[in-house]
C-alpha cells in the first residue's frame, strides 16, 4: 500500500471523535480518487477492530438481489464465518449490527449510493441499525462513504430521518500543494512538478501512478496518451460509476466550461437548453462532486454576495482530457500516437494557464498565508468579475480579496515559459482602473508565476507582493 501522504488535519478530526463518550456517525464524501477509502484504512489503525463494506458498481443489470449476494459475502469475510443468505437488507444489517456491540469498533461503509441504489427503503433500513443497534456501544464509530457526493447530500444530509444523527460530515478536496510536493524527492524542481499538477491537480490517486524517477513529459505520455495508461480510461469511469443516471448532458456542460467559465445563461445557449430546471440540477450534482465550482462575485461597497456567478470547471484532469485526450483516443488505442512534447499540443499556452489558475485558487488559503492575511479579516474572496454597463466597464480579475481594513489584493496569475516583462504592470494597472470600487478602498496589485519575473518588474516596486508558485509548494 502506498504511503499515506498529507490529510493531517482530516485525520485528527476523526481520532478527535475517539474522545467522545458516545458512538459516533460519520458521513464522507468527495470526488472519485480524491482519498476516501485511504484516509479511512488510516484511521482504521486506532482501532481494535475494523470491518469494512462496499457496493458493487451500478452496472445496468445489477439488482438488489446481486448487492444483498455481494453484501452477505463480505460479511462472511469480515466476520470469518459462514455465508449465509438475506433476502432483505433488514437482515443482512442486522446480522451486522449484532456483532459490533462491544469493543472499540470502525464500522465503515463504502460507495454507499451504490450498494443500496435499487432498495427505496435501504437508507430507512440503515438509520434503524444506527438506531437499534450501532449506537448502543459506545465506542464504535460508524462512516458511510461515497463519491456520488450530491445523492448523499440529497438522501442523507438533507433527509429529516437522519436529523439529530449525524455527528460529523467531511468533505475530502483536492491535496494542498505543499503535500502534492511530498509524492516528489527534494531534488525535484517546481516547475516539473506543476507540469505532472497542470494535469492531475491535487488527487492523490493520479499522484500515486507518477514515478518519480521519470521525467514529468515521460509520465504523462505514459499516463495519457499510451494505450491502456491510467488516465485513458479514468474519464469514462468517472461518468459511468459516478452519477447514477446515464446521461450525456454531464459531459457536455463539462465541455462547456473547458475554455473558461461561464454564467448558467451561457452553457445554456451553448448546450441549446433551458437554464432552468435539469440544467440547475446537473450543475448543482456536478459541483457537489468537485468537478466544477461556482465562483459569486459581490458588491466591493457592501461586502454582499451579488446576484451574478459562474461556474468553473476545477477538476485540471478533466479539462485536459477534453482537450487532448479524447481527441486523439483512436491513435492512443492503436499505439500511433507520438508526443513530441507538451508545449507541441495545440492551444496549450492558454489551456496551461486555466491550469495554473485552478492550481493557485484551489490553494487559496495558501495563498492568504504568504500574503499574511488572516481569515478573519477576509469579507470576500474569490474569482471577481463585472459585468459592462452604462456606468461601469467590464472586467475580470483572476482572484481577489477583500478585507475589513477596506483593502483589495487584485491577484494576477499568470503562466509564462519565460520570464515576466514589464508589460504586465500596464496589463493589471487596466484591470484595477475598471473595478468600480469606493474612493476609500485601496488596491494592491499581487502577481502570481511560475518561472520568474524580469528585474525591471521587481524594480519597479509596483507589485505588493510577487509570488512565485514555488513557495505554494
Amino acid at each position: 500500500m502506498p504511503k499515506f501522504l498529507g490529510r493531517e488535519n482530516e485525520l485528527g478530526r476523526l481520532i478527535d471523535l475517539q474522545q467522545k463518550k458516545t458512538a459516533s456517525f460519520v458521513i464522507i464524501k468527495g470526488r472519485r480518487r480524491i482519498g476516501k477509502s485511504r484516509l479511512i484504512k488510516e484511521f482504521s489503525k486506532s482501532f481494535e477492530h475494523y470491518y469494512a463494506f462496499t457496493g458493487l458498481p451500478p452496472e445496468e443489470n445489477t439488482t438488489n438481489e446481486d448487492q444483498l449476494e455481494e453484501f452477505s459475502r463480505q460479511i462472511s469475510q469480515q466476520f470469518k464465518t459462514a455465508k449465509a443468505r438475506y433476502d432483505d437488507w433488514s437482515d443482512a444489517l442486522w446480522a451486522v449490527g449484532e456483532r459490533v456491540q462491544t469493543g472499540k469498533v470502525l464500522l465503515f461503509f463504502d460507495e454507499i449510493s451504490w450498494m443500496g441504489s435499487k432498495d427505496h427503503t435501504f437508507l430507512g433500513k440503515i438509520k434503524n441499525l444506527w438506531d437499534q443497534q450501532l449506537k448502543q456501544n459506545d465506542r464504535l464509530v460508524f462512516v458511510i462513504c461515497g463519491s456520488a457526493s450530491a445523492w448523499i447530500e440529497e438522501n442523507i444530509l438533507s433527509s429529516t430521518g437522519f436529523v439529530g444523527r449525524i455527528s460529523f460530515t467531511l468533505t475530502l478536496d483536492e491535496l494542498p500543494l505543499n503535500d502534492c510536493s511530498k509524492f516528489w524527492p527534494k531534488n525535484i524542481s517546481a516547475y516539473e512538478k506543476f507540469t505532472v499538477l497542470s494535469v492531475t491537480g491535487g488527487i492523490p490517486k493520479y499522484l500515486e501512478e507518477v514515478d518519480s524517477k521519470k521525467p514529468a513529459e515521460t509520465n504523462l505520455k505514459t499516463l495519457c496518451f499510451t494505450k491502456g495508461g491510467f488516465l485513458v480510461e479514468e474519464f469514462e469511469q468517472i461518468f459511468s460509476d459516478l452519477f447514477l443516471r446515464k446521461s450525456a448532458f454531464y459531459k457536455q456542460i463539462v465541455m462547456a466550461l473547458a475554455d473558461g467559465p461561464k454564467e448558467q445563461t451561457a452553457i445554456a445557449e451553448v448546450l441549446e437548453a433551458s437554464q432552468h430546471g435539469r440544467l440547475s440540477e446537473y450543475l448543482w450534482e456536478l459541483e457537489e462532486s468537485g468537478f466544477i465550482a461556482r465562483d459569486y462575485t459581490w458588491n466591493i461597497k457592501t461586502g454582499a454576495d451579488a446576484s451574478l456567478s459562474r461556474y468553473r470547471l476545477k477538476d485540471n484532469y478533466l479539462r485536459f482530457y477534453l482537450k487532448y485526450i479524447e481527441k486523439n483516443l483512436t491513435k492512443i488505442k492503436r499505439n500511433s500516437f507520438a508526443l513530441k512534447s507538451l508545449t507541441s499540443l495545440p492551444e496549450w499556452p492558454g489551456i496551461i494557464g486555466l491550469q495554473f489558475e485552478n492550481l493557485v485558487i484551489n490553494n487559496k488559503k495558501t495563498l492568504q498565508r504568504l500574503l499574511n492575511i488572516a481569515p478573519e479579516d477576509v469579507i470576500c474572496e474569490n474569482p471577481f468579475f463585472q459585468r459592462k454597463t452604462n456606468r461601469t466597464k467590464g472586467c475580470q480579475i483572476d482572484y481577489m480579496i477583500q478585507t475589513k481594513f477596506n483593502s483589495l489584493y487584485v491577484c494576477e496569475i499568470k503562466f509564462s515559459k519565460q520570464k515576466i516583462d514589464v508589460g504586465i504592470i500596464e496589463e493589471v494597472q487596466n484591470k484595477i482602473a475598471a473595478i468600480a470600487r469606493p474612493k476609500n478602498f485601496s488596491c494592491r496589485p499581487v502577481l502570481i508565476h511560475v518561472n520568474g519575473v524580469t528585474d525591471d518588474v521587481v524594480d519597479s516596486d509596483y507589485f505588493a507582493a510577487i509570488i512565485d508558485f514555488s513557495q505554494l509548494l
